[in-house]
Parts: structure tokens; C-alpha cells; sequence
């Protein structure tokens, strides 16, 4: 139903990769999340929420080089004091590198629009010569076209499994390399358009989907068998069911055992198309309807 369609928008939807670590901690976390490009001006679509993990790596980083710089000279005892008084401890993230994949040649700035109310926020690219995605999407001309029942798509990066980092244990901090694993699969799901999500006014502004969307999916584009866009995928909430199970007994490799089961049901809630268009139109940044 959709390939087609996951085809066309897999050319303008791209990845976002993160490394981090805590402090004094050789352990490296993987993190991935998602945008979409809007038109060939190096405007894109994500969460707000992504775009706010995105804008503290830089004040994260600041903080740990200062760190590195002042503690150079110190010995051991003044290093744990001045990691107290900048407030480092293992705790908490002391470095956070972040790259945009496949996206453009060079990036000399990104911009940060918020959504002051929802789950949405726009970037702006800059200092570019060459975009590296393809297509621009077609988002849904007609509010109302989207229903309960209608199958719809979301596609997006929920599994890291890029392997081009290090940590560079003589200079003490995470590095990007150009060798390794650079990209992560692309992965799409459906689900069934179950109600719409409405504001304390009535406004319209989200999609209840059947099925969850997936970490790392945050920011991608909802659409239709069509490739237009719906949506864009926000979070998943937990609903519990009311089929709970308790020290109930089960046979289980041939030996008795009580098991305990509370059940919920994840269903992903994205931006309505509607609002995505109204907050573009507000920046003025030109997108395609259809």
C-alpha cells in the first residue's frame, strides 16, 4: 500500500544522529531522532522537543570544554572541586555531539523556530552550496480529507545503528570519524487513524494513531498512500487497558510459575497537518499543497 509512497518521501525525510556521554564516564549512548526538508531553501520539519534536545548540546559542550581547559593544571582533588562547582558529576551529560545526515553540504548555522503551543518547530539551514536530499512534499491541500479509519504511514530512524564515533581518550573528548557504519535504516509504520486531538479551545491540532510511534520517529512525516502529507509524528502515550493479570499461574518450560501482566495499548499522536501549515505560512516559508 505504501511503497510508492514511503519512495517518495524517503528523498526529502533524513536523520538526525547524536553521541553523548556522561561525565567521567567512557560510555558512549546513541541517539537519533528525524526531520523533513520543505522545499530546497534548507527549511525543515521537526519536534519541538527535538529541536530543544538539539539546541542544549552547544551549552553542554561549552561547559565541559571550559572544564578541560580550567582543570588542565590541577591535580586530582582540585578536579572533583571544580567539577562540583560547575555541577558535573556522573549524573549527568557532559558531552553531546549532534550530526544532520545527509542533508546538506556545509552547515555554517541552523536557526530555531518554536512552536508556542505545540509539539512543532521549524529549522533553517545556512552556509549552504548544496542540498543532499531530494523532492519536496506535497502536504494534504484539504483539512477535513484525513478521517477515523483511514490507513495512514510514518517513516522515520528509530534504530541507531551508525558506528562512525569515538571517544578520543588522549584529547578526552567524542569525535565523529569517516570510517565506520555512517547511516541507520530507514523504518517505516502504519497504523490506522483512530480521533483527532483537540486543545483546551477545541482547536484540532494532533492525529491519534492505532500503533506507536517508535523512538527515534519524532519529526517524521505522517502521510497517505499518496505520499502527501498528513502529519508529522509527535510521541507515544500509554493507555492502560484494564487487563491486568495477577500471580497467575502458567506452565512455562515445563515448570509452574505466577506471572503478573498490566496491559496498555501505545498509540502514537502526531502534528496535524493543518497546524504545520499555519505555522510555515506565519514564517513564510514556501511548501507545496495538493
Amino acid at each position: 500500500m505504501f511503497v510508492e509512497a514511503i519512495q517518495k518521501v524517503a528523498g526529502f525525510t533524513r536523520a538526525i544522529h547524536s553521541i553523548s556521554r556522561n561525565f567521567g564516564s567512557q560510555k558512549v549512548e546513541r541517539g537519533a531522532a528525524t526531520l523533513f526538508f520543505v522545499n530546497q531553501d534548507g527549511w525543515a520539519l521537526t519536534c519541538k522537543h527535538v529541536a530543544q534536545w538539539l539546541s542544549q548540546a552547544d551549552a553542554i559542550n561549552k561547559k565541559y570544554s571550559l572544564y578541560m581547559s580550567e582543570s588542565k593544571n590541577l591535580n586530582s582533588g582540585q578536579k572533583k572541586a571544580l567539577a562540583k562547582k560547575m555541577d558535573l558529576d556522573e549524573s549527568k551529560v557532559a558531552e553531546m555531539r549532534v550530526t544532520f545526515v545527509d542533508c546538506i553540504d556545509h552547515v555554517s548555522n541552523i536557526h530555531f523556530f518554536l512552536h508556542p503551543d505545540y509539539d512543532l518547530a521549524l529549522l533553517k539551514f545556512e552556509g549552504f552550496q548544496k542540498v543532499l536530499y531530494s523532492g519536496s512534499p506535497i502536504f494534504m491541500q484539504d483539512d477535513q480529507r484525513a478521517q477515523p479509519g483511514q490507513m495512514l504511514c510514518r517513516l522515520g530512524f528509530p534504530f541507531p545503528e551508525f558506528s562512525n564515533f569515538q571517544l578520543n581518550l588522549e584529547k578526552g573528548q567524542l569525535e565523529w570519524t569517516k570510517t565506520g557504519q555512517a547511516r541507520s535504516p530507514r523504518f517505516p509504520t502504519d497504523g490506522m487513524l483512530t480521533r483527532f486531538l483537540g486543545d483546551k479551545n477545541g482547536k484540532i491540532y494532533g492525529i491519534e494513531m492505532s500503533t506507536p510511534g517508535l523512538r527515534g520517529q519524532s519529526g517524521g512525516p505522517l502521510f497517505d498512500s499518496e505520499g502527501k502529507i498528513v502529519g508529522m509524528q509527535s510521541r507515544t502515550k500509554h493507555l492502560h487497558l484494564g487487563f491486568d493479570i495477577e500471580e497467575k499461574e502458567v506452565i512455562a518450560h515445563g515448570k509452574v510459575k505466577k506471572v503478573n501482566d498490566y496491559a496498555f495499548i501505545h498509540l502514537g499522536e502526531c502534528i496535524h497537518v493543518s497546524v504545520i501549515k499555519e505555522f510555515m505560512t506565519q514564517h513564510g516559508v514556501k511548501f507545496q499543497v495538493g
